[in-house]
């Protein structure tokens, strides 16, 4: 189960200790009243980060790794945290391995972190997760979208601006009924982003009158996935759903030699298969053969000026989902700390959620510490867009893109759609 609220209250209770604490011990000072910095931290915010520079999901990494050494900088260029530069974040590779993510989370904590930004991958943070929030350390994840996380008992430690599949999956399954299709085939990875994915577009389509007749999971390190594509096509379906990393791409070239490619029926995806290099990797000398496929994934706000000075501070990043949800959780990390006046994981934790809401609105680090120096409360809107937390530490609703792939193969966006989570 994740944290309740009770159990949120206790770790605040917890933090006001530490803060009482420390203003005893300072002859009264801190509590942000006279700049001192409270709790057990050492008065410099540490960052590091487990997040794939290999496997599945490499093309995320570098979006993800250089939008948080450019929050960093930002961060820094603004005077740092608590008077303090944040420094090089310590680094390890999630690598699409549970046991290679462990160890590098193992590494990146005995650096004397007080927060991780990672995994990108939903099951590598499950490998982990439990290591990182058991330690007292905060971990933001930017891409972790399995609902898995919204009821995980982390001791109030794990944060993600990702939504939950909760909130893609009816959009998922709106397109698709939109599109007319009936009778749906969805296949999916064997882990919580699959399963979780899965699931709640299967209810959503079922509550919207379709069929799912086929609804399996693979493993995804199944070298030959043909008897996968066989199952599809024995189904039947107007429509197929691919819920996939990397290996979606072998999914997709079986479903074409089967008959059941983009140019037979519809087939759809989701934020794991959205690559612009997902064409060529289906088929280098023919990338228009998937023209026609459709999916969602969580969209970024228009922000223009976000992008144009993220690619040049990285001129040779590519891809960029994910890039501004990642920026998000350093920013509202740092603005906790400062909060919180501390870099104590317990102590400024418990402030992360209510930087993000019902306060006066901010949307640069600069601004938003002006604003808490000025004892104001402050309502950080990232360059991801609102974030809003609820109370578990993740957004209460998204902005889902509905994407697809043009006659030449090419990557396009089509609208975005909102998504609200009951309560």
């Amino acid at each position: 189960m994740r944290t309740s609220f009770f159990r949120r209250s206790v770790i605040v209770l917890s933090a006001t200790v530490l803060v009482v604490t420390a203003c005893g011990d300072n002859g009264g000072g801190g509590g942000g009243g006279d700049g001192e910095v409270v709790g057990e931290g050492d008065g410099v915010l540490q960052l590091g980060y487990v997040l794939p520079e290999t496997g599945q999901l490499a093309f995320l990494g570098p979006p993800q790794i250089q939008s948080t050494k450019f929050a960093i900088k930002t961060i820094n260029d603004a005077g740092g945290v608590l008077g303090e530069p944040i420094p090089e974040p310590a680094a390890g590779d999630e690598a699409g391995q549970e046991g290679v993510a462990v160890q590098s989370a193992g590494r990146v904590l005995a650096s004397g972190v007080d927060a991780i930004i990672g995994a990108a991958a939903s099951g590598m943070s499950l490998a982990f997760i439990d290591r990182v929030t058991g330690a007292g350390v905060v971990q933001c994840s930017a891409s972790n979208t399995a609902p898995t996380f919204t009821d995980y008992d982390d001791g109030g430690f794990y944060f993600r601006t990702a939504p939950s599949d909760s909130l893609q999956g009816p959009i998922l399954a709106n397109v698709i009924r939109e599109d007319g299709h009936d009778r749906v085939a969805i296949v999916a990875r064997a882990d919580d982003y699959g399963r979780g994915l899965l699931e709640s577009t299967r209810q959503a389509l079922e509550e919207a009158g379709a069929t799912v007749d086929l609804a399996e999971t693979y493993d995804p390190e199944a070298t030959n996935l043909a008897q996968l594509a066989q199952q599809v096509t024995g189904a039947n379906p107007d429509a197929v759903v691919v819920i996939a990393f990397e290996e979606g791409t072998q999914i997709m070239q079986r479903l074409i030699e089967t008959g059941v490619g983009p140019q037979q029926v519809g087939v759809y995806g989701a934020d794991g298969l959205r690559s612009e290099e997902l064409a060529s990797l289906v088929s280098p000398n023919n990338p228009g053969v998937i023209a026609g496929m459709k999916g969602t994934a969580p969209a970024s706000a228009e922000n223009a000026e976000y992008v144009s000075q993220l690619k040049e501070f990285a001129p040779d990043l590519v891809e960029l989902q994910y890039a501004p949800q990642a920026y998000d959780c350093v920013t509202i990390i740092a603005l906790a700390a400062e909060q919180a006046r501390s870099d104590d994981p317990a102590v400024f934790a418990p402030e992360i959620v209510g930087v993000t809401k019902d306060g006066e609105k901010c949307t640069s680090f600069e601004d938003c510490k002006r604003l808490l120096e000025d004892g104001a409360d402050i309502d950080y809107d990232g360059v991801s867009g609102p974030l809003d937390f609820v109370d578990v530490g993740e957004p209460g609703r998204a902005t889902i893109e509905v994407y697809a792939y043009n006659e030449q193969g090419k990557l396009e966006t089509l609208r975005t759609e909102e998504s609200v989570g009951e309560g």
